[in-house]
């Protein structure tokens, strides 16, 4: 069984960061926990991925007690397809299409992850594309300023439309820990640059 961290959880959940870890506290799931080093990391299964994602889908108005339920039931009876919480089918909890949209996010997350590389002879050990020195970071940043893809594939053709695309999930998904990350692409010099002549400028 694969576990996710809650960062990762919250990126595939669409689920805010700090919601996960409310409903950690709550104990409406409990983790599973994990001794790495010296900290003891709390780790979730997809299970409880896809309640994250119902959470996130309105499951969170209803009241406490049934909220439990529906994370018990999930997680007693793994692959159910809807909860009923009440006799009669008066309410009930579809959780097939949030199984789906999670199973395709987590696929997503894994494609990310695969396609980077961390060394720490190659930019300092900044995540890089696999095979390249291009950092997942720059693109991502890039993406954040309005750069469009296709403005990114043209200075940087060595990637695929894929590949940009999953940069910013990449980036949330497997935050770097510790100091805040040196960017050394910023002193370099622009990919691509032209000279425009004061009469064509006047024309924009």
């Amino acid at each position: 069984m694969e576990y996710y961290t809650p960062v990762q959880a919250s990126v595939v959940a669409k689920l805010p960061l700090k919601a996960v870890h409310k409903l950690i506290d709550r104990r409406l799931i409990r983790p599973h926990r994990k001794r790495v080093g010296r900290r003891l990391q709390r780790l979730l299964s997809e299970e409880q991925l896809i309640y994250l994602r119902l959470e996130a889908e309105g499951v969170r108005l209803l009241p406490l007690a049934a909220r439990r339920q529906v994370a018990v039931t999930m997680e007693s009876s793994p692959g159910v397809d809807a909860v009923v919480l009440s006799e009669g089918q008066a309410l009930v909890v579809e959780i097939k299409t949030a199984r789906r949209e999670v199973k395709q996010e987590l696929a997503r997350l894994r494609r990310a992850q695969r396609m980077a590389v961390s060394d720490p002879e190659v930019m300092q050990g900044i995540p890089v594309y696999r095979g390249t020195r291009i950092p997942v970071e720059l693109v991502s940043d890039m993406l954040a300023q309005g750069a469009t893809v296709e403005e990114i594939l043209d200075g940087y053709p060595a990637l695929n439309r894929e590949k940009v695309e999953l940069a910013p999930l990449y980036m949330s998904a497997f935050p770097r820990r510790g100091r805040p990350t040196r960017r050394p692409w910023t002193k370099r010099k622009p990919v691509r640059s032209s000279r425009y002549s004061r009469e064509r400028l006047a024309h924009f």
